[in-house]
């Protein structure tokens, strides 16, 4: 990040967190920077914080029983790969997996019409979980990027480029996608025993 000559003060909440005597405090030190003439302005910088879970070498949260978020494509790339979902991911994360399906990309599915009837049905599966979602639009995508930025314990199934990109930018998510005709992981901790290629 680009400095520019001012100092940067850290790890501040956001403004309407700070107390007053937090506030005073910076007011004074910005004072003695002013006397000093080193500074003219300054610029804040707020650090987002991140769960407790993360706070170890891996997410600690993760473990199994897997919750894994499944989206639209993940499904259709699956039927078209001949996959079944719950057996591969199992065969991938040797362990019990529970695919998790939101309102959203149910309604997603739902739309899609007559041509994708088979991934309606795989996603009516009883040992799917459904997820209610509480907001507004059906848009699938922003539904669980925001899932997984509150909720540390899911995996995210997806083959959509731009949501993995989205998602790699949240810590502590492993991401499943499907490639050479099986499911793969990515960035998940080598202690959970996940499979390396």
């Amino acid at each position: 990040m680009e400095n520019r000559g001012f100092p940067v003060i850290s790890f501040l909440p956001p403004a309407n967190v700070i107390s007053s005597h937090e506030k005073f405090l910076c007011d004074v030190e910005m004072h003695q920077l002013r006397k000093k003439g080193t500074v003219k302005t300054c610029k804040l910088i707020h650090c987002p914080k991140y769960p407790s879970c993360l706070f170890f070498q891996y997410n600690t949260q993760l473990g199994p029983p897997y919750h894994i978020l499944v989206d639209t494509n993940f499904i259709n790339f699956s039927i078209k790969a001949k996959l079944d979902i719950v057996q591969s991911m199992m065969d991938c994360l040797y362990a019990k997996c529970i695919p998790c399906i939101t309102d959203c990309v149910m309604a997603e599915i739902e739309k899609l019409g007559m041509k994708y009837r088979v991934a309606l049905r795989i996603a009516k599966d009883p040992r799917f979980e459904r997820l209610p979602c509480t907001h507004k639009g059906t848009y699938a995508d922003d539904c669980l990027v925001q899932r997984v930025t509150q909720h540390k314990c899911y995996i995210l199934a997806t083959v959509d480029r731009d949501l993995k990109r989205r998602v790699r930018k949240i810590p502590g998510v492993p991401i499943m996608y499907i490639s050479n005709h099986r499911f793969n992981i990515e960035r998940m901790p080598d202690d959970y025993g996940a499979p390396r290629f």
